[in-house]
């Protein structure tokens, strides 16, 4: 049986405006225990930005976090899905641009996002990739 991406995903979005600083994101990933938040204007979105981002764009080139917005921080080439495409296109695509995860998009928003953690959980739970995805993290 077909898997699609609707079946995965997570809807519970977490979002920020392009302008917000990057220490208030990194506070929202802490508070959300989230690696990722999708960058939006209004219901459009403009970018993804990780845990990975802030430290390698932003943190690493030093400055005042408070000051850098999320728009210096994001990802703005976004690889992206619908609900509805299988989960071995998604695979592919995270294969092809190295993501580990995807913004899914339906009628031109954001509704979900997909993750490598996810479908480690899903396709093999045992593995070293599935059970870390799924343990409950240290606080």
């Amino acid at each position: 049986m077909t898997q699609h991406v609707r079946d995965l995903m997570t809807s519970q979005l977490v979002t920020v405006e392009p302008q917000a600083s990057v220490t208030a994101v990194a506070l929202k990933m802490r508070d959300e225990n989230i690696g990722a938040v999708l960058v939006t204007e209004g219901d459009e979105l403009r970018g993804l930005v990780s845990d990975r981002d802030l430290v390698v764009r932003v943190l690493a080139e030093g400055g005042d976090p408070e000051q850098k917005t999320v728009a210096s921080a994001c990802s703005d080439d976004l690889v992206t899905v619908t609900p509805d495409e299988d989960l071995d296109r998604a695979v592919q695509l995270m294969r092809e641009h190295s993501d580990r995860r995807l913004s899914v998009i339906e009628g031109g928003h954001p509704v979900g996002i997909v993750s490598l953690g996810d479908m480690a959980i899903e396709r093999d739970a045992q593995s070293a990739l599935g059970d870390i995805s799924a343990a409950k993290p240290n606080q």
